[in-house]
């Protein structure tokens, strides 16, 4: 069994995850309505990812004989424009990153390798997030708005 201070980062990590998995089923659906389908498919498959990982969360938490509680850790904030959303998103993953890693280091002093290992596979996951987000808004400075909007839209 693992130390209570994993178990809660374990917990944390849960309403982290499910937050950031409503965070981009909001993003989706504001592209759609934006008229940007393209980016909003990639919103869609960032929805995915994070709830896989509250799942890869659940399971770690209840092998750990621990009750899982599902619950958002903040409120979905809806953008107002493209480059709002990408700022949302990036602290969100710079925030999930940084405490990710201390988790890790917490679980490895709690000598609970599984939970260790789960932090650090999912703080790399996040990096390329954060990567991904770091190149949109680069490019949408160094772009414009209209000629970065122009690569997400669809032609009917």
């Amino acid at each position: 069994m693992a130390h209570t201070t994993t178990v809660q980062n374990l917990q944390r990590a849960l309403s982290m995850e499910l937050t950031a998995t409503h965070q981009y089923q909001l993003h989706a659906c504001v592209l759609d309505e934006w008229g940007l389908e393209i980016l909003a498919s990639k919103m869609r498959e960032e929805m995915q990812e994070e709830l896989g990982h509250s799942e890869r969360f659940m399971v770690r938490c209840l092998f750990l004989n621990a009750d899982p509680k599902v619950a958002l850790e903040k409120q979905p904030v809806r953008a107002t424009s493209l480059k709002h959303m990408f700022e949302i998103d990036l602290a969100d993953e710079k925030e999930a990153i940084e405490f990710y890693t201390s988790a890790s280091f917490q679980a490895n002093e709690d000598r609970d390798i599984g939970s260790r290992q789960l932090f650090e596979q999912i703080a790399l996951d996040e990096e390329e997030h954060m990567s991904w987000l770091e190149l949109q808004l680069d490019l949408l400075d160094r772009m414009g708005e209209p000629a970065f909007i122009a690569k997400y839209v669809t032609v009917s």
